[in-house]
């Protein structure tokens, strides 16, 4: 139980994260632990989510999983945000669906998609969160975002686009640095970032608040007084959408003159988006309300490879998390969501992960030997001290799953199941052993696989360990791992 507690009221709940703002891991102290309040940059919607994506989803989730524990599942505010604007969109639109006008191919693009990225993620075991805001529902947001910004003289208007002006941030005395969250000059994030080379920008480091649509292309009403549609820069959408959902139901938003109130308690993502992305959030959203923070906590998970590799599409290891669900594209065999869960956890979230066929065989081994040593026990009432305790260090689910070692060793069980409850793998793991279960139905009642068992039989029988090991070859390349036991006999599994 959460004791009630006052608005502005303390709780010491013991919990640290490491902050991107300050290179530190930080006691964490919400603005208002009646209303903790967490933004996540979500995914933009053209085409299925890779494992990458995956990993803040997941991670995110532990964290407002962790969060509800300490304050109250009604008091934490989780947002994670839709973009369904952009030119990737509107490519897949043009492609997909040449029959449709541009905006009803657009439409049949992000709900497919969007749907999808639904589909997938329920089966790693994620709780939905509070709010999922969209790009296009909140455009006059984002107008009413950039018309402050360019009364305030730090953005222009220039060839029917919007630039914010970096450097007119000096002369706003509460705003940040830009660059304080990547720690690097303007000079050094100039030599590292893909600039837009444009003859309408003052300076090479301006980026697009707003830019006209091109004919056929979604547009609307353009702010600055420019006369044709157009649509939002990516970076002002998170603006719009956290500041919609995170300070104007809460007293802030632009109708507030106190910067405290515009500023909230914890931004996530990958480290991909501290620059230029966050940094760009920043920016506005601090010179728009005249603030000197936009959120108190910056939170980014490590970059994913796959076997030794960063993935890309042109080395051929691109991966999405509905091939590794639903396809043997990956190890020749489908995987449970609540092994991606577990293969995910494992490494701690600001770690680089390397994601490989072997982590992924581990994982499963070992929560189906988490599962089996506790099937039919009923959960501990509580979350054991330990587990919360290695959670509040950051997260540190490494100890976490030291912790459940340590437990099945012991026998405590039920303390084992709470976790796994806790965790998000109670629901995931049952669908896992489901899977495994209908798959060994499936080969049991297979000919062709009987029939080469039988044959395997029959080479064993006169010592023909060659043809044996042939026939056992063949069966795991139909995803059928075959077991021999000391008697003689032998077991069947379904690599699923």
């Amino acid at each position: 139980m959460v004791a009630a507690l006052g608005s502005g009221e303390a709780l010491d709940t013991g919990l640290t994260l490491y902050n991107t703002l300050t290179r530190a891991k930080d006691a964490f102290t919400p603005i208002d632990p009646t209303n903790v309040r967490l933004y996540v940059c979500g995914p933009t919607v053209y085409d299925y989510a890779h494992i990458g994506n995956a990993r803040p989803v997941i991670v995110f989730d532990l964290l407002f999983r962790l969060l509800r524990h300490h304050y109250g599942a009604d008091r934490v505010t989780y947002v994670r945000n839709i973009t369904d604007v952009d030119d990737k969109i509107n490519a897949r639109a043009a492609r997909d669906y040449p029959d449709l006008s541009l905006n009803d191919a657009i439409a049949r693009v992000t709900a497919l998609t969007e749907e999808q990225f639904h589909r997938d993620i329920a089966a790693l075991g994620v709780l939905p969160p509070t709010e999922e805001p969209r790009a296009t529902a909140h455009i006059p947001e984002m107008r009413d975002l950039i018309e402050r910004l360019i009364a305030r003289e730090v953005a222009y208007v220039a060839e029917d686009h919007v630039l914010f002006a970096v450097s007119a941030m000096e002369r706003l005395p509460k705003a940040p640095r830009y660059g304080a969250l990547a720690r690097r000059s303007l000079d050094e994030m100039l030599a590292g970032a893909r600039v837009d080379v444009a003859p309408y920008k003052r300076d090479p480091m301006d980026f697009v608040l707003w830019k006209p649509s091109k004919p056929g292309e979604p547009g609307w009403e353009s702010p600055g007084g420019i006369a044709v549609p157009g649509r939002p820069g990516w970076h002002i959408e998170c603006s719009a959408m956290s500041m919609a959902k995170l300070l104007t139901p809460f007293g802030g938003g632009l109708t507030c003159d106190d910067p405290a109130k515009n500023t909230f308690d914890i931004h996530g993502g990958g480290i991909d988006l501290v620059f230029p992305h966050h940094e760009n959030e920043i920016a506005q959203s601090c010179c728009a309300f005249d603030s000197g923070c936009m959120a108190n906590v910056w939170m980014h998970n490590g970059f994913l490879m796959v076997e030794g590799e960063k993935m890309s599409k042109s080395l051929g290891n691109f991966i999405t998390i509905n091939q590794l669900l639903e396809t043997d594209s990956f190890g020749g065999r489908r995987w449970p969501g609540a092994v991606l869960r577990f293969a995910m956890l494992k490494t701690h979230y600001r770690q680089p992960i390397d994601w490989t066929v072997k982590a992924l065989e581990e994982s499963e081994a070992v929560l189906t030997e988490w599962w089996q040593a506790s099937r039919g026990i009923r959960p501990a009432d509580r979350v054991p001290v330990e587990i919360v305790t290695a959670l509040n260090d950051d997260l540190n689910t490494a100890e976490v799953i030291a912790s459940l070692h340590r437990m099945k060793r012991a026998g405590q069980f039920e303390d084992m199941r709470a976790t796994l409850r806790f965790l998000g793998f109670e629901r995931v793991i049952e669908a896992m052993i489901a899977l495994r279960g209908e798959a060994t139905v499936a080969i049991n009642n297979d000919p062709e696989v009987q029939g080469l068992l039988a044959e395997r039989a029959a080479a064993r029988a006169a010592k023909n360990w060659a043809e044996s090991d042939r026939i056992r070859d063949a069966l795991a390349a139909k995803g059928i791992v075959v077991k021999d036991n000391k008697d003689g006999t032998y077991t069947l599994e379904a690599k699923r």
